[in-house]
């Protein structure tokens, strides 16, 4: 009993929206105030160009996601068998965070983002 009236509470809701919105594009109204009361005159879309950042978001993302596996390959490699038992998780994060390393990892996240977006360009 109560499914069905949240159900025809829902129907009924969708159908007073679209007959609002119909009957507003048919007047050539529809600019988002939809029925008068469904959002204040003064809640315009946002505008800005977004697309412009876009491009640089990608190649930040994609550095750090190249910088985030090198030194998750790194900690893992300092926990092989072949690297010695007994050590800690803050004796591996002391040696895997050093200045080298940050350079190195900086280094191979710029030639694998130039790589891939080659490599997206052509295919």
């Amino acid at each position: 009993m109560l499914f069905s009236l949240l159900h025809l509470s829902i129907v009924a809701l969708f159908t007073h929206f679209n007959l609002c919105l119909s009957a507003q594009r048919a007047e050539g109204k529809a600019n988002g105030a939809l029925c008068g009361y469904w959002y204040h005159s003064s809640m315009h879309p946002d505008h800005r160009d977004r697309r412009r950042l876009t491009p640089l978001w990608r190649a930040v993302i994609e550095v750090v996601f190249i910088v985030f596996l090198f030194y998750s390959n790194l900690l893992m490699g300092e926990f092989t068998a072949s690297n010695g038992p007994g050590k800690s998780l803050t004796f591996a994060l002391n040696d895997i965070f050093t200045g080298t390393n940050f350079f190195i990892a900086i280094i191979s996240a710029l030639i694998g983002y130039v790589v891939f977006e080659y490599l997206r360009k052509k295919l």
